[in-house]
């Protein structure tokens, strides 16, 4: 899959920019906060339906501006698509691909595969299990129609039986009946999804494994392991135990949304004891994973987003990533980078199609040598 082009209306900084790319790598040099990674985001706003960095759509819209409108122009399997975004600020978000539009924006997800790595992917270690849940069911979700349709289901589900118990624990009166209806389908879909998981990490960690050995030199040992009480002996017995509990915190307190994902260096947390560059390294293996196996699963080879993936990684970390590019790993890649000499020195032996843009002022000017 290549994108071809790209064109920009109010999109955060970007008030009206049109840019054409080669199908190789293509490098965004520039300053920070010149606005580099936005354009990464329009892309990938243009394969999840939504922003990597901002959840609120309508702070995407440049300031001072009512709408933003995101188009470009994809190749994919020989054939040409165009896909538009736009949204007017108190309007419902509008997405069409070669003029179709979507009744839900769920259909678009996993057609145009793209993996991002990025500064913020550290919240994966640092942050709640929430986190990891939305990134590995994002995976998923972009690769099995059926696991992201039972996923939204569960949510649904979810979200009824928490409003139901808050409406118990305020007024004391308990619809049971209601109350079973929700139960079941929570558990009967937290085993359907769990499973789903678990084969999905099994499929993962030998694809990951073999990229953390490559980029650290075989150095230390990580790993990832899926927890959940849903496979549990007890766990319908004790869901139904925890009702009491349930009604008094507002909130249910088991199911799939419990589940978390552990990662580890040496079988030590990686929180904890990873260093800056182990962590680093495991991240970009997970992406460079998430990447591998999204192209197995799609059959379609994901574009690949690489912002200031240089800034934490020693010299020999960066040349073994590097050279998982001039292996022709990946297809279209693109990368960004405050230090434009820095970008120009490392892909200067590169064999293989570049095109490095310069970003300053909100304006994109092209075609800067890198030799």
């Amino acid at each position: 899959m290549i994108l071809q082009r790209i064109t920009l209306f109010n999109f955060k900084n970007y008030e009206n920019s049109d840019i054409t790319f080669c199908s190789g790598l293509n490098c965004l040099t520039g300053l920070n906060g010149s606005g580099k990674t936005n354009l990464l985001d329009a892309i990938y706003y243009l394969s999840l339906t939504k922003s990597a960095f901002n959840s609120v759509d309508s702070q995407n819209i440049k300031h001072e501006s009512n709408f933003f409108s995101i188009r470009a122009e994809f190749e994919m399997k020989e054939k040409q698509h165009k896909l538009q975004c736009s949204l007017k600020q108190g309007e419902k978000k509008n997405f069409k691909v070669n003029d179709s539009p979507y009744e839900k924006l769920s259909e678009h997800i996993g057609k145009f595969p793209v993996v991002l790595i990025a500064p913020n992917d550290d919240d994966l270690i640092r942050e709640s299990s929430e986190v990891r849940r939305k990134f590995f069911d994002s995976i998923v979700s972009q690769t099995n129609k059926s696991y992201l349709e039972q996923l939204i289901r569960y949510n649904h589900f979810l979200k009824q039986r928490n409003s139901l118990l808050k409406r118990i624990n305020e007024t004391g009166k308990r619809d049971l009946d209601l109350l079973r209806q929700y139960d079941d389908e929570i558990i009967n879909l937290s085993i359907i999804l769990s499973k789903h998981r678990k084969e999905f990490v099994e499929s993962l960690l030998p694809i990951f494994l073999s990229h953390y050995q490559n980029i650290s030199g075989g150095k230390e040992i990580a790993d990832i392991q899926y927890a959940t009480k849903v496979d549990e002996k007890d766990f319908k017995k004790n869901f139904a135990k925890s009702i009491e509990r349930d009604i008094i915190l507002q909130r249910t307190t088991m199911g799939i949304h419990r589940d978390d994902y552990s990662f580890t260096i040496n079988d030590n947390p990686l929180k904890k004891f990873g260093s800056q560059g182990q962590q680093k390294s495991f991240l970009i293996s997970l992406k460079l994973s998430q990447f591998e196996y999204v192209k197995k699963e799609k059959g379609i080879t994901p574009i690949l987003l690489l912002d200031d993936i240089f800034d934490k990684l020693d010299d020999e970390r960066i040349r073994k990533l590097i050279e998982m590019i001039t292996q022709n790993k990946f297809k279209q890649i693109f990368l960004t980078d405050a230090r434009k000499e820095r970008t120009k020195n490392i892909l200067s032996s590169l064999e293989t199609e570049i095109k490095i843009f310069n970003i300053e002022n909100n304006s994109i000017s092209d075609q800067i040598d890198p030799s």
